[in-house]
Formats: C-alpha cells, structure tokens, sequence
C-alpha cells in the first residue's frame, strides 16, 4: 500500500459518526486502540562480497497491524497528557527485486503524549496530539536468497535489534456513548517515527563466506486504529431544562354595552341603534366566539309581563345585530325580567336603568 492510500484510509476512519455530546475530560482515563500498520519501505547498502558490490536494495513490507494502551489525565478544559506503550508488527515482502523469505519487522516502545480535544458541542470530538519517547526496532531474520549469479552472492540476513529516540503526530475523533458516561468509541490515524536505528547485515556467498556490516534502517509507520476510551469520575451530561409551557393568554376581558328603553317599549331609539351598531362592529373587531344579549324591566308592572316586556327587549336587538351582520348563531338571547336590576329598587318603582338589556361580547 503507499503512503497516500494509507492517509486516505485514516482519513476515512475519522470522519464523524453518530453519538453524543460529551463534557471535556476531567480527571484519569484510560485508552486502547489497534488496527493496520503500514511500515515504510527502507534502502540499505549491502556489504559487499569480494570484488563484487551488489550495492543498496530497498526492503518493502507487508501491509502489518499494531496496537497502543494509554493512561491520561483530563485537565477539563480539552487538553490531556498521557504515557503510551506501543506495538507495531510487519513482515517483509522482498528485498530489492528478490522476495523475502522469512522474517518480520517489529517497533514497540513507550511514548508520551501531549494532546487537545475539540469539544464543539457535536456528537464528535475531534483530537489532534503529538509525543515523543523511545522505541526498540526489531528485525527478526529478515532474509532473502539470491541466486548464485547475482553479483556473487547467496543470501542476506538481518537479525538484529537498536533503539532510539521516536516522535509522533496523533489526528483522530472520539464518539461518546451516552449511555456509560465516560465511554467513548476512537478512530484516530498515527505517525510514528524514530532516529535510524543501525542493524547487522550479514551477506553470504555461495562458497559459505559471509561477511557483515553494520547498516542504517528507516521505521516510518503510517497506523489507523479503532479504539475505546474509559474517563473516570465523568458526569454525565447534564439533563436538558425541560422547558415551561408559555402560559396560556388570558381570556380578553368580556366587553359590555347597555342598549336603554323608555317605559314599557321595546322598540330601538336612534341612540339604542347607535350602541348596538358599535358592539356589531367590534364583534369583529376582538373575534368574539359568543355574543350574549340579555334583556331586562324595572320594577313597574307585574313580574309576569316584566318577563315578557324583557324577552321583547332582547329579540329586538338581536334581530337589530344580526341585521348589521352578526351571524344570528353566535347570539346567544336571555330574558330576566325584573329580577337583576341594575339600581335596586322597591316594587312598583320605575327606574330608567333597569329598562336595558346587555350586550355582552365573549
């Protein structure tokens, strides 16, 4: 695989996926990942073998995987340090034209980190980091076998181990899962690197002489790892403020008007058609779902022809509001007599203002 199908495959691993929200890390956690491993082909000067010279050959390597385990600490406002140890594993292809029979390349070590949560307030939290630490790199048995007219020589075998100083780049996103606060699933893509680490080659001639040299190795790693993440003591997400129901609006305060009536009549006077012509306009006006119209009578009379008188009263202005377009369904017609006088007064008495009747839009 090369290097650009390798960053396109870690590119892949961490776009955003479906999770929630989490608070920043606060406090210890722990962390494990593993997944592909891509280890960067290297060139070597082969020693050489009496007046022959072979000269460099590349090493190429299978596509290998590899594995980290970490523990942090949060400080809760995104960044986070942690100490990491690390395995990465490859076996070899071929060795300059010629295919490898046998051995593998193997990088472990420890590393500390240094990195930064972007917490944006989506359900993915995306991560960049860096560390740097010291690593082993390991060849066991990396051989090929040459044939016997290749420049004089049989075979090459590398099996040896070096360290050295190792830095590395860390770009990746976690996903939360809400239901364990502090659990989180990680992809994430690494480069890992170190100084060259300097190996034994040992090249064998057909005749069984072999000679050895010391040689310089590239160990550039390419990893895309699938991971989970455990913080300790995290909170869970606070829950969501329910939100209070806007109150309900207030019933608009009812509106009345008085319609009046000289004594013992029940027909409108210009000023009794004036009034109800303001109320069937603003029926309108405010939307009234109910028109109320009530009819009354003084005291003057007997109580069953006040009755009768009121009812009168009350016909003659619905009749007068539906003509001035109330619909006659949204009237509602009652008739009290004298029974709800607006001035009290004795039997018998007349009273001007209890000779009305009340328009009432609801």
């Amino acid at each position: 695989m090369s290097l650009k199908k390798a960053l396109l495959a870690a590119t892949m691993l961490s776009l955003p996926l479906a999770a929630n929200a989490q608070q920043p890390i606060s406090g210890v956690y722990l962390g494990a990942g593993a997944g592909y491993n891509y280890l960067q082909s290297t060139s070597v000067d082969l020693p050489e073998n009496g007046p022959n010279i072979l000269g460099a050959a590349d090493i190429d390597f299978d596509h290998g995987w590899g594995g980290v385990v970490s523990v942090g600490y949060g400080f809760g406002n995104g960044l986070r340090a942690e100490l990491e140890g690390n395995y990465r594993e490859n076996e070899v292809d071929k060795i300059g034209s010629f295919p490898g029979i046998g051995g593998k390349a193997r990088t472990y070590g420890a590393m500390v980190n240094a990195l930064y949560d972007f917490n944006l307030g989506l359900p993915v939290v995306p991560y960049v980091g860096a560390g740097v630490g010291w690593v082993w790199h390991d060849y066991d048995t990396v051989r090929s076998r040459f044939t016997p007219n290749n420049a004089g020589v049989n075979s090459l075998t590398i099996n040896d181990t070096d360290n050295s100083f190792a830095f590395q780049g860390i770009v990746g996103a976690a996903f939360p899962i809400a239901a364990v606060p502090g659990l989180a699933i990680t992809a994430e893509y690494r480069f890992l690197g170190s100084l060259q680490p300097e190996m034994t080659a040992v090249n064998r001639s057909p005749t069984g002489v072999a000679v050895s040299r010391k040689v310089d190795v590239d160990n550039y790693n390419h990893s895309a790892f699938l991971g989970i993440r455990y913080a300790f003591n995290q909170a869970p997400p606070p829950a969501p403020v329910p939100v209070a129901p806007a109150p309900a609006a207030a019933p608009a305060p009812a509106r009345t008007y008085l319609v009046f009536f000289d004594f013992d009549r029940a027909d409108l006077t210009d000023r009794a058609r004036q009034i109800i012509a303001e109320a069937a306009q603003n029926s309108g006006r405010v939307q009234a779902t109910r028109i109320e119209v009530a009819g009354h009578a003084d005291r003057s009379g007997t109580p069953q022809y006040n009755q009768r008188l009121s009812q009168r009263r009350a016909d003659a202005v619905a009749a007068e509001l539906t003509r001035l377009g109330v619909a006659r369904s949204a009237i509602t017609v009652q008739a009290f007599g004298e029974s709800r006088p607006l001035v009290p007064t004795a039997d018998g008495v007349r009273e001007p203002q209890n000779r009305r009747v009340e328009i009432v839009l609801r």
